[in-house]
């Protein structure tokens, strides 16, 4: 069985799922970049229960992927917009659900698309060489210890 943690891994991907690799906090974030910023917005999207909801957006905060922001002083209400280092998980969460409409397909088809604000053409994540400039295919990848 796998440990809660990933210490002792030296490795980028066991810290980032060390921050979002809990199924509710990863959803959360999903919410989040679809607009939703306000605890009962949470609430009626995803099946969580409060506690764990307040728990999650608690480390949200606590890491920086979120701000908790006051927007009502009677009662004290607050809502959790992404911070710059949220948004950056679009990335991530864009390629994950590309992933899984490829490899996980519905009858019904892919129940939400990433589209580009500017032209609402569809988003496609793909992998860029720093170097040539080119498009790069999964088989043309190598993962390696850097020095």
């Amino acid at each position: 069985m796998l440990p809660r943690t990933y210490e002792g891994q030296d490795c980028s991907l066991a810290r980032a799922l060390e921050v979002i690799g809990e199924r509710w906090t990863l959803l959360i974030v999903r919410s989040a970049l679809l607009g939703v910023t306000r605890f009962d917005g949470f609430l009626g999207q995803l099946p969580i229960a409060r506690n764990v909801l307040t728990s999650r957006l608690a480390r949200l905060v606590e890491l920086g992927i979120m701000n908790r922001v006051p927007y009502q002083e009677k009662p004290v209400r607050h809502e959790y917009p992404l911070t710059p280092m949220g948004r950056d998980l679009t990335v991530a969460v864009v390629a994950l659900m590309q992933w899984g409409d490829r490899n996980l397909p519905t009858e019904a088809g892919p129940p939400r698309q990433a589209r580009h604000l500017g032209c609402d053409g569809e988003v496609q994540v793909r992998m860029r060489c720093a170097s040539c400039g080119r498009d790069v295919h999964d088989e043309e990848v190598a993962v390696r210890r850097t020095p």
